[in-house]
């Protein structure tokens, strides 16, 4: 399970018939950071920890993290079944690329102006900028700025699918078992768009749109569809 701080453990509490093994990923939570930093390692993280829980799972991602999910099931052999929400994959010209964003994050990381990184990232994801203004003030600003550094580690393997380009078919064409592919009724069309080209792309995957669901899905929403897709 690929996922980020309380909305983790609540997803690991509504299905907690499962055996679920949730983790930090590089450099946030509990996780360190061992420089340089390449997605590989976090590969192998995944398969150190389906190694541990015996060798054969499910998987799970949300965000980039359905990314870093899809690049594992490809890799590792063990992955029984895959769902994924909301990759966010630009594959037209429904919203502007990003390759902009990822140079900004990059230079205030770089200068030490962690704030900074947290502000274009979160504009780049669609957050109005007075909710950036008012994020400032609240308890989770602090969090967000701790784990800013780890952003350039998406970037480096999220840039090249937010260019605007379709998507390979030829790229997780490994990605052979059954894979859910998810979003959110109320999210973007570009969002949407990225999601359906997924699906189309990957070999044995079917689609599937939660109603009144954003980017930010809540767990209790979420829950049912991945129990029936696991237990099926």
């Amino acid at each position: 399970m690929s996922q980020q701080g309380v909305k983790k453990r609540e997803i690991a509490r509504h299905v907690a018939h499962f055996t679920v093994f949730a983790y930090d990923r590089r450099g946030r939570g509990e996780s360190g950071d061992t420089a340089p930093y390449a997605m590989k390692r976090e590969v192998e993280d995944i398969e150190a920890l389906a190694r541990e829980a015996g060798g054969e799972v499910f998987l799970w991602g949300i965000s980039s993290g359905a990314v870093l999910a899809l690049e594992a099931a490809g890799q590792i052999r063990g992955m029984r079944k895959l769902a994924l929400y909301e990759a966010p994959l630009i594959v037209n010209d429904s919203r502007p690329t990003t390759e902009n964003d990822w140079r900004r994050i990059r230079e205030a990381i770089a200068t030490g102006r962690r704030g900074d990184a947290v502000k274009a990232f979160l504009q780049s994801v669609g957050v109005p900028g007075f909710v950036v203004s008012l994020m400032r003030w609240m308890p989770i600003w602090s969090k967000l700025v701790a784990v800013a550094d780890t952003l350039a580690h998406d970037g480096s393997f999220m840039e090249d699918l937010q260019k605007g380009k379709p998507l390979s078919g030829s790229r997780w064409a490994a990605v052979t078992m059954p894979t859910l592919v998810m979003d959110g009724s109320k999210s973007p069309k570009w969002m949407h768009d990225g999601t359906q080209a997924l699906t189309r792309v990957l070999p044995n995957a079917q689609y599937r749109s939660l109603a009144g669901q954003t980017h930010n899905v809540k767990a209790k929403a979420l829950a049912p569809d991945l129990i029936e897709f696991f237990k099926a």
